[in-house]
């Protein structure tokens, strides 16, 4: 399985509480090997097990994996998961730009 770690992401209005996450990237690559991908890739990559996305507490060094999150109702979304909690390390990263090549 491949991992891949996300240092932005996209949301289609950065300040609300209430918006999904619309792609996830990273943008600490070389500027040729900068990438995106929508949340429905990478949660059809999650679920079929062939990719794993992280990001790193910068306070830990540790890595905290991204995983699906199912409420009923709702459509799934990305949230990042460490040491049994789920969190919100996810939505403190900063926007990817338009160097980010998309990728599906």
């Amino acid at each position: 399985m491949d991992e891949y770690l996300v240092t932005c992401i996209n949301k289609r209005d950065r300040m609300s509480s209430h918006e999904h996450i619309t792609h996830i990237g990273n943008i600490t690559n070389t500027p040729a090997s900068r990438w995106r991908m929508t949340r429905e890739e990478a949660i059809r990559r999650i679920d079929a097990k062939t990719a794993a996305f992280y990001t790193v507490d910068k306070s830990t060094d540790r890595k905290m994996y991204i995983g699906v999150v199912r409420e009923i109702g709702k459509n799934p979304y990305l949230r990042t998961h460490a040491d049994g909690k789920w969190n919100d390390n996810l939505l403190a990263q900063p926007e990817c730009d338009s160097s980010c090549a998309l990728v599906s």
